[in-house]
């Protein structure tokens, strides 16, 4: 899992493309084969045209190596060819010319399948490459600072080795205090980056224009029924937790739109904010109220309070049990001096991967903190 930097490279495309790196086994198994045909060469007991294994060895080469290597490996095999056949004193038979050609012919379609696989390479790091570049333009890094809190955050997608995912995050100091937002949208890869966007583009406006926080989620619920129409997705939608920070009156403000309570960190204890049930963004039109009831907790120096996303709470170990958030944070920092928004989020790094090693779904973490002025 990584934190989003706004200086962590991407991955190029075009210029200083690097192949993917195949397991070592496979990068051993030319090698190995070629080591077993010559060991079978030396101990067979009666002559029997051992030299016809190696006309396998460029396609087993070509799996790990590129259409260079793969050819030298062609050429070695018709020189060991020969080799095998002259000591035999079967030079120049017919069948073993025929083996040559057909290694000649095996080598020529090997490189050609390296060559394929290189480009192939070449197209889906571009594709990673852009999608990347999508993602961090829009879960813009979140600053240590913002306003009058601190700030931590972390984004890990389901899909491994890139940043495409359905999960959101970002949080603003406005004039009515620093509004925060965690969700995660319905589907995966391409399509959710699109939902992300809209979700995201209108957040970032009602952040600064509406009045309170159910105001925000009203600008969040239509802007995401306009998508859904859009994209004709009727089942488009997006779980979600809305926060509100005042610094003056010491509380935090939270419209839970049926996603993961967030977890308080005070005062040496740690607690979940539970609120009354509401459905997530999108669906809305379903409720029989008005919309979910936000509700008020004091928030105070040397609190912590923490947003995630599903993926955390549901990463499952090999027994297949969740990964218990709550429980885990009062091991780590119940009764102990008030951690930071940075060491909550840390913690978590490195402690989910203890419970499990395959995530099966996106993972987001947003910490804040009230700054030890207000």
């Amino acid at each position: 899992m990584r934190r989003t930097r706004p200086d962590t490279p991407l991955t190029a495309a075009d210029d200083g493309f690097r192949p993917a790196v195949p397991p070592v086994w496979m990068r051993w198994l030319p090698f190995v084969y070629l080591a077993f045909v010559l060991l079978l060469e030396l101990a067979q007991q009666q002559e029997w045209a051992v030299s016809f294994f190696l006309i396998a060895l460029p396609t087993i080469a070509a799996y790990a190596f590129g259409p260079v290597a793969v050819a030298a490996f062609t050429v070695l095999a018709i020189l060991l060819e020969g080799f095998l056949t002259a000591i035999s004193h079967h030079l120049g038979e017919t069948h073993h010319v025929t083996a040559d050609i057909a290694t000649v012919v095996v080598g020529i379609l090997a490189t050609a399948l390296a060559a394929h696989r290189r480009s192939q390479e070449r197209h889906l790091v571009h594709a990673n490459s852009v999608a990347e570049a999508l993602m961090r333009a829009l879960l813009r890094p979140v600053p240590h600072q913002v306003g009058n809190v601190l700030a931590a955050c972390l984004y890990r997608p389901s899909e491994a080795g890139t940043m495409v995912g359905g999960d959101l995050f970002d949080i603003r100091a406005t004039r009515a205090g620093e509004r925060a937002i965690i969700g995660d949208v319905r589907g995966k890869g391409l399509p959710a980056v699109r939902t992300v966007a809209a979700l995201l583009g209108s957040f970032r406006e009602a952040a600064y224009e509406a009045h309170d926080l159910p105001a925000v989620a009203a600008r969040l619920e239509r802007g995401l029924v306009r998508e859904a129409e859009e994209i004709r997705d009727a089942e488009l939608f997006a779980t979600a937790v809305l926060i509100e920070y005042d610094s003056l009156a010491h509380r935090v403000t939270v419209a839970n739109h049926g996603h993961v309570e967030p977890v308080l960190i005070s005062r040496g204890e740690v607690r979940t904010l539970d609120g009354p049930p509401a459905l997530p963004l999108g669906l809305g039109q379903l409720a029989a109220a008005d919309g979910p009831v936000a509700r008020t907790h004091r928030f105070t120096r040397g609190d912590v309070l923490l947003l995630v996303t599903d993926g955390l709470v549901e990463a499952r170990d090999t027994g297949g049990d969740f990964y218990p958030l709550v429980e885990r944070l009062r091991h780590r920092f119940e009764g102990r001096p008030a951690p930071g928004p940075a060491d909550v989020v840390d913690f978590l790094n490195t402690d989910l991967p203890r419970h499990t090693r395959n995530l099966h779904d996106d993972v987001a973490m947003l910490a804040i903190a009230p700054h030890s002025h207000t």
